[in-house]
């Protein structure tokens, strides 16, 4: 049965029916923050085990999201044959696919192997955001949807303070300072036999992914999570759609694209380049691994802001607005600062502290943005939300530049990538989402 048939209306649903659903989403965005966000400590570890340049170690972000771009528009037309609950499990099945195959790649040690890995898991993921990011947005009234969408952030980046500390604990040891420093010294066979036992740490924690990831999606097919309707119109609605034909009729939502994209580029750019920055200034991998974790409680000290202020104290347009100048000022002070500072432990220079506060920037973005984009598609609801969801190949296109640029010029200048992004998040904040014809 198509999923349209099964369908219900938001406003049928009683408090008790909406409040599970958002328990259930909550766990779904705490997955999706547990397996994205682990990436912050894998880049640093294949760089290592995988004797990678700053370039090919953030193809891990470049193979997990370019699978957004990919696979985003086919989702919508998964989720609408199959309904959304089979249509997550199947997502979810496929990223235990991914996870299965970190195995073979570690056993050979092959990047081109476990960068495959890390593509299923983004498509799995493509499916899931999908069909969450939408359903989260239009469950309850819209002016409260930065509400809801926070909520999903603390389960997102809870998940993603968690992940890298966790991961590091499974396959980083005590030792293994001192393995770094003395690889360079060793014979090539000592080296290789040596990487490979660090790099075949992983298949124990990704085959236990894999099977936990096939028994949510089997929890969430089986769940009383309801099919909605999606792509439900007011008589207004209808009306100011009936002529168009086409999803790239809706300017804001185009542009809310490309907002997505240079969020989600900035956002990842912060999380997952912050260890690196952190060992250019002599601090080991075993003490950078919680700077992610910093930048991540950050943006969850900016979720708990915005559900506290939002929308009684001020509007989510206003916090969105708020957040993107604030980025760009703290991109400045990032390139513009130095001098050793003492915080939390860590001896470090003062400029990494704003990469770190880059998370109080970012926590309100996704939330102002996905309202906004989606105001009134009506029908075009769902393939709206693919096209956001392909933004989110940001994640895997922005490192590179950073990357790029961090090898001829330094990890420190490399943040200059995030300027022009947050100028435009700025623009569409204030004035981008208003646009609803295209000149000429």
């Amino acid at each position: 049965m198509k999923a349209t048939l099964a369908a219900v209306e938001v406003s049928s649903l009683s408090k008790r029916d909406t409040l599970i659903s958002i328990l259930i989403i909550g766990l779904l965005f705490f997955i999706f923050g547990f397996v994205t966000w682990v990436n912050a400590i894998l880049i640093p570890y294949f760089k290592i085990a995988c004797e990678l340049t700053n370039f090919q170690s953030y193809l891990v972000t470049f193979a997990f999201y370019i699978s957004y771009f990919v696979m985003s528009v086919p989702s919508s037309y998964l989720l609408k044959a199959t309904g959304f609950k089979k249509g997550m499990m199947i997502g979810f099945w496929i990223m235990a696919v991914g996870a299965f195959i970190f195995v073979p790649a570690a056993l050979t040690r092959t990047y081109g192997i476990f960068l495959l890995g890390l593509f299923m898991i983004g498509v799995g993921l493509a499916v899931l955001q999908t069909a969450a990011n939408p359903f989260i947005t239009i469950l309850g009234p819209q002016e409260r949807a930065a509400q809801r969408i926070s909520i999903m952030g603390i389960c997102n980046k809870g998940a993603g303070v968690l992940a890298p500390i966790l991961f590091a604990a499974v396959i980083l040891r005590a030792t293994d300072t001192d393995l770094f420093a003395q690889l360079p010294t060793m014979s090539a066979v000592e080296r290789s036999a040596a990487l490979d036992e660090l790099v075949r740490r992983v298949i124990v924690p990704y085959s236990l992914m894999g099977v936990v990831l096939i028994g949510l999606g089997l929890l969430v097919r089986f769940s009383p999570l309801p099919e909605i309707d999606t792509e439900q119109e007011t008589s207004e609605v209808a009306a100011a759609n009936s002529g168009k034909t086409s999803i790239f009729q809706f300017p804001h939502l185009i542009l809310g694209a490309v907002a997505i994209f240079l969020h989600v580029g900035s956002q990842v750019i912060a999380i997952d380049t912050v260890i690196g920055y952190a060992n250019s200034m002599g601090i080991s991998l075993l003490e950078a691994k919680t700077f992610p974790a910093y930048t991540l409680t950050a943006t969850i000290c900016g979720y708990i802001l915005g559900i506290s202020l939002i929308p009684k104290t001020i509007s989510q347009v206003t916090a969105f607005r708020f957040c993107t100048l604030l980025g760009a000022v703290l991109t400045l002070l990032i390139i513009y600062t130095s001098g050793p500072v003492s915080i939390l432990g860590h001896q470090a220079d003062r400029s990494i502290w704003f990469v770190v506060l880059l998370g109080l920037a970012n926590s309100l973005v996704w939330a102002g943005i996905w309202p906004l984009a989606l105001d009134g598609l009506g029908r075009f609801t769902k393939l709206g939300a693919a096209i956001l969801i392909m933004g989110l190949c940001g994640n895997a296109i922005m490192p590179l530049f950073y990357g790029y640029f961090a090898d001829l010029y330094g990890v420190k200048l490399a943040y200059w990538v995030l300027f022009p992004c947050y100028l435009y998040l700025v623009y569409y904040a204030f004035w981008g989402h208003r646009v609803r014809r295209w000149v000429g």
